[in-house]
């Protein structure tokens, strides 16, 4: 079984509250590496965690908002630029290729056209169909986030290691399937105990903290009111920079 490493580069809102980057959450193991959404932010983040952008192998959307994939168009540009030939796999759910499209011609026209050195790859995801990228394994399991399109928690399998994450999305059962005896499970706490549709506050989380079948329970994507009820709670919280070995 090999050492899986995970590294938020960005564990903020849409809003950076409290100064945190958009999500993005880096997964790495045997050489492979794959981000958990790519927020706006994300191109950032990884070159001042020190992260080579050409290296990354493939890019897990869950849903297609801006803090969760904008930043796609910004590392496949910079790929073109920095003379990438790593493929590029970019996976998530229907609709994927056409946002994906429509965000890089308004960001840079011309610019989802233009020639590459380097492949890239635009896969839609199918709910509860497993999917092979390389030495990864992705099962994503759509749960409830107005978005346009279908939102999805990711159960990602890499290095003999599970790792889920709940994108954003309020209580479902389903996040229930994708914890199931994983080794991590990285799930949005937007507020403390407001509840607001499309969205998970701490209180709904903990009340249903029996039917996560988790090893490890990390939150993020958390409001500036969420930041602020942070101290005293127990309770394992992501924050930019924040390591962790499975």
């Amino acid at each position: 079984m090999a050492q899986v490493r995970v590294r938020f580069i960005g564990s903020g809102d849409a809003f950076g509250s409290g100064g945190r980057l958009q999500t993005c959450i880096l997964v790495e193991a045997e050489g492979y590496r794959c981000l958990l959404d790519c927020g706006a932010s994300s191109l950032i983040g990884l070159k001042r965690a020190g992260v080579d952008p050409s290296g990354v192998d493939a890019v897990l959307v869950s849903h297609l908002h801006g803090d969760h994939f904008g930043g796609v168009p910004f590392l496949v540009l910079d790929g073109q630029f920095s003379r990438r030939s790593r493929p590029l796999v970019v996976a998530g759910p229907p609709g994927l290729r056409e946002r994906v499209t429509q965000a890089m011609e308004v960001f840079f026209p011309g610019s989802s056209t233009a020639p590459r050195r380097f492949e890239t790859e635009l896969t839609e995801l199918r709910d509860g169909l497993p999917t092979a990228l390389g030495p990864l394994r992705v099962t994503p399991y759509e749960v409830v986030h107005a978005c346009g399109a279908p939102p999805f928690a990711l159960r990602v399998e890499l290095g003999g290691r599970v790792i889920a994450y709940s994108g954003d999305t309020e209580w479902t059962d389903r996040l229930s399937l994708a914890a199931a005896g994983a080794d991590l499970f990285i799930c949005e706490a937007y507020h403390f105990d407001k509840r607001v549709p499309f969205h998970l506050d701490y209180a709904t989380l903990m009340a249903h903290r029996e039917k996560l079948d988790c090893r490890r329970l990390v939150i993020t994507h958390m409001s500036a009111e969420m930041l602020a009820r942070l101290p005293g709670l127990s309770v394992e919280a992501a924050d930019d920079g924040l390591e962790i070995l499975l």
